[in-house]
């Protein structure tokens, strides 16, 4: 069963907007306002296998980690300060864009091992087929009759 890691994000952000709690007890999100939109992913299940597509727009390959740790699938993306920039003529006011790092978990299961899952990164998106694990075999009962 692929279960996605999800601590960090708000259930009800996306349904309710409280103007009380905006205004008086802001947060300051890690991304900006485009938080929600980070590492956003579409997982759809085949027959033997979770298909997942990660959206990592601006990255390079180099920049993209996947990691396999006690059944859990861990993508991280470090995107760092461009410093030949910083060397250059004149400074920054403002700077938006992100550098740091970030990360999502999966849960895949004890029993898929990093040679079955197979990645791919194109086009800012990385591709991973991770195989479902066999589903655990319940142990029937067998009985001893007794006689008597």
């Amino acid at each position: 069963m692929l279960v996605p890691s999800i601590f960090g994000e708000s259930l009800f952000d996306d349904f309710m907007d409280f103007p009380f709690e905006r205004e008086f007890f802001r947060r300051t999100p890690a991304y900006g306002k485009t938080e929600k939109n980070i590492m956003k992913t579409d997982v759809k299940e085949t027959d033997n296998a979770y298909e997942l597509d990660i959206d990592l727009p601006g990255y390079k390959k180099d920049e993209v980690t996947a990691k396999l740790e006690n059944g859990y699938l861990t993508i991280s993306a470090t995107k760092g300060a461009n410093n030949d920039e910083q060397n250059k003529e004149g400074k920054y006011i403002r700077r938006e864009r992100y550098t740091g790092t970030m990360s999502r978990s999966f849960y895949v299961g004890e029993d898929v091992q990093q040679e079955d899952i197979h990645a791919k990164f194109e086009d800012g998106i990385l591709k991973l087929t991770v195989p479902k694990e066999d589903p655990k075999k319940v142990e029937e009962k067998k009985y001893i009759s007794i006689e008597g």
